[in-house]
């Protein structure tokens, strides 16, 4: 052992399982939390939004389906932030697009 106070650096072996490769089409995402863990449930649409009634009000209803859940630890989604800033950067720099900007709308 050494008194290096430098951290180790990190090496990762990754598999992906075939079922994985194709992946899960997701339209939406709706992130909330527990006491443990931040939860990202990504949600696919069924059909088309159709124009409903809810509380007496027109809404555009939307039907929705869980297509993946995942769950990390809080303090991993600092890095899971951060990660998605460097793609999309590159993205922006590759494509010389700007990803689209949706109106506001509260969480799923």
């Amino acid at each position: 052992m050494t008194d290096d106070p430098r951290p180790l650096p990190r090496a990762h072996s990754i598999e992906l399982p075939t079922e994985h490769v194709v992946g899960v089409p997701a339209d939406y995402a709706s992130v909330w939390h527990t006491p443990e863990s931040v939860v990202i449930d990504f949600l696919s649409s069924r059909k088309p939004a159709q124009v409903g009634e809810r509380d007496g009000e027109q809404v555009l209803l939307h039907d929705l389906v869980v297509s993946a859940r995942v769950r990390m630890p809080p303090t991993h989604v600092i890095e899971l932030l951060k990660a998605l800033e460097r793609q999309l950067s590159m993205w922006e720099t590759e494509t010389g697009r700007r990803a689209p900007v949706d109106p506001p709308h509260p969480d799923l």
